[in-house]
């Protein structure tokens, strides 16, 4: 029995008539107007139930944990004051001094306000899930939590959708229905291009960001190419992290016969008898050798990374990453 899976590089989903998008009423099949309607409100009610999750999440469990990590990045120049003693002689401005012949001092203040920038692959391959979660939903509920989360810090907040081109791009701004947006968009716009590639987006990102930005590049990391040296360019203008989404059954594959996989990056087609506890430890080897290199190029790149999984919590990965952080201060 052949069953036909779609697959995006090494990646499985079966085939389902569950997942279609035809939609009805009884027997009735829904004009395009009343589809469309649905359409909008379960992506209405996907929207809200993310809200409602990620908001509880932020206020819960990050609490104090966002701030403290993000607090500040700098110092920014205040005034040119007149020196009073006890003054650190250090902060003394030079040139104004022998303008004025009083001494004068710069006072810094704290940089608070801080741009958080959202670079999240849309490409084929993270249209795939064993579970009810998919890849791309996990990452706009992960998007969320990091938007609310730098909302309530008053930071700005900016979007990239990427696949091998930028696909999407929100300018950083503030406010809960800019989140809203922002979440809208991870979940339903429908990229040009199914490849993947960051190097672009990365690329765009220093380009468009002239000031250090918190950036946290959501992506499932299935690239074709070798993104070291942009992202090595890119963790020395901005502070990276990578969180990167993965699905379990990417490594434990079931025994589900002989299957035709299909990947919606390039079409390709081929099968594979998931039977054989050959094959399945040969996917399972090659899906942990691409892991390692993974994490190698990012190390390399000096650049922090968060491994989640789709239909997983991801609390702790998230607490476990602030504490690191904060040890580090």
């Amino acid at each position: 029995m052949k069953t036909q899976i779609t697959h995006s590089k090494n990646e499985v989903r079966r085939s389902n008539p569950l997942l279609n998008r035809q939609s009805a009423i009884g027997n009735r099949q829904l004009e395009p107007s009343e589809a469309s309607e649905t359409s909008h409100h379960e992506l209405l009610k996907k929207v809200r139930r993310i809200e409602i999750k990620t908001r509880h999440a932020v206020n819960d469990v990050f609490a104090g944990r966002y701030h403290s990590t993000f607090k500040g990045r700098g110092m920014e120049f205040d005034e040119v004051r007149e020196y009073f003693p006890g003054d650190d002689i250090r902060a003394i401005d030079w040139n104004v001094t022998a303008r004025t012949g009083v001494p004068h001092i710069k006072k810094f203040v704290e940089e608070r306000e801080m741009t958080v920038m959202l670079m999240v692959d849309i490409s084929g391959s993270n249209d795939f899930g064993s579970t009810p979660q998919l890849k791309r939903d996990l990452a706009a509920e992960v998007a969320a939590m990091l938007a609310f989360s730098a909302t309530r810090n008053n930071d700005r907040i900016g979007l990239i959708l990427f696949s091998d081109q930028v696909e999407k791009y929100i300018p950083p701004r503030k406010g809960p229905r800019h989140v809203l947006r922002i979440i809208k968009e991870v979940l339903t716009h429908k990229p040009e291009h199914n490849g993947t590639d960051a190097a672009p987006a990365l690329d765009f990102l220093n380009h468009t960001t002239t000031r250090k930005a918190v950036t946290f590049l959501i992506s499932d990391f299935i690239f074709p190419t070798n993104c070291e040296r942009p992202l090595k360019i890119t963790a020395r203008r901005h502070d990276l992290i990578a969180v990167a989404i993965g699905d379990r059954h990417e490594r434990a594959w079931p025994k589900a016969g002989v299957v035709e996989w299909r990947d919606p990056e390039n079409g390709a087609t081929f099968l594979v008898d998931t039977s054989s506890n050959a094959a399945r430890r040969e996917l399972f080897l090659a899906q942990e050798q691409r892991t390692d290199d993974l994490h190698k190029n990012l190390h390399k790149a000096g650049v922090d990374v968060i491994e989640l999984f789709a239909g997983e919590p991801y609390d702790r990965a998230f607490i476990k990453f602030f504490k690191q952080r904060g040890s580090r201060r």
